[in-house]
């Protein structure tokens, strides 16, 4: 290991061979190994050794199921590099994906747009460079401007994967929805491939969580879209047309399903993650 090269993690799990030389292997089975991760590469310890430099990695992908045995092992991550494809499992999986992540992007560089939308209004900001840091609860950026964003894993509303024009070069951008003191924005990010690939498997996986599935009324649906384009609480009776107490009955259903919370008094109140979710969703079936 060289002076610059450091140890992230070093723990127990499996891998298992899913597609060799562009073949898919319907025969592979898991290996038992030990998995050492650093800066710079990811070791497989078995009966052999197999290290994968981490700038070998042209995609990091969730599943690649060749087979039962691979379908049988609930967290994984795929690694694809070049015409082979090696599914990884950890013991402690989600923190091993954190490092992964860690290992990927800290200290690398990226194309921030900040705030590209700020309580749904579109801003003029100019795209800027940021220097990428994940820790277990958030994404940071230190941008070249001054700025400091922070993109809290628990606080992903929605995500958007678009390729767009971003400095004269076609790139992959990854639009994410969350908040910055309490306010609704999205921030844009745009890298090279392999970057944005890992932030949009990390980001995913985080919205994926806080997504909502939940049967709400049309009533209640109205009352969430009124808070999200910044009606008061206070006035949500007159303006979706309700009696207060009706009001009142909807924001404790609404506080009981966590889509909002509760602010000070009772009846104040703002969108919780999965409310924003709510929100988008019934913007883009209009």
């Amino acid at each position: 290991m060289s002076d610059t090269e450091k140890k992230i993690t070093d723990t127990r799990g499996q891998y298992l061979q899913a597609v060799q030389g562009g073949r898919e292997l319907n025969d592979a089975s898991w290996t038992a190994c030990r998995i050492v991760l650093t800066t710079q590469r990811l070791v497989l310890l078995a009966d052999g050794k197999r290290q994968i430099p981490l700038e070998s990695i042209d995609r990091i992908a969730d599943r690649h199921d060749v087979n039962q045995e691979s379908a049988s092992v609930s967290d994984y991550v795929a690694l694809h590099i070049g015409e082979d494809v090696v599914l990884v499992s950890a013991g402690e999986h989600a923190a091993f994906e954190t490092d992964l992540y860690r290992a990927a992007l800290n200290g690398q560089i990226i194309l921030v747009q900040h705030p590209a939308v700020e309580g749904g209004v579109v801003q003029d900001s100019e795209w800027t460079k940021g220097r990428m840091k994940v820790t277990d609860e958030a994404l940071r950026l230190a941008l070249a401007d001054g700025q400091a964003v922070e993109v809290e894993r628990a606080d992903i509303g929605d995500l958007v994967i678009e390729d767009k024009t971003v400095s004269g070069e076609e790139r992959t951008v990854i639009e994410v929805e969350h908040t910055d003191d309490g306010i609704s924005v999205e921030t844009h990010l745009a890298g090279e491939e392999f970057h944005a690939t890992v932030l949009q498997v990390m980001l995913e996986e985080s919205a994926e969580r806080n997504r909502a599935d939940l049967d709400l009324s049309s009533t209640e649906r109205r009352v969430i879209m009124a808070l999200h384009s910044g009606v008061s609480p206070f006035d949500i009776p007159n303006f979706v047309g309700i009696e207060v107490e009706k009001a009142e009955e909807i924001f404790d259903r609404l506080i009981e399903l966590d889509v909002i919370s509760v602010v000070r008094e009772r009846t104040e109140v703002q969108l919780t993650t999965k409310g924003r979710r709510t929100a988008g969703e019934n913007i883009s079936e209009q």
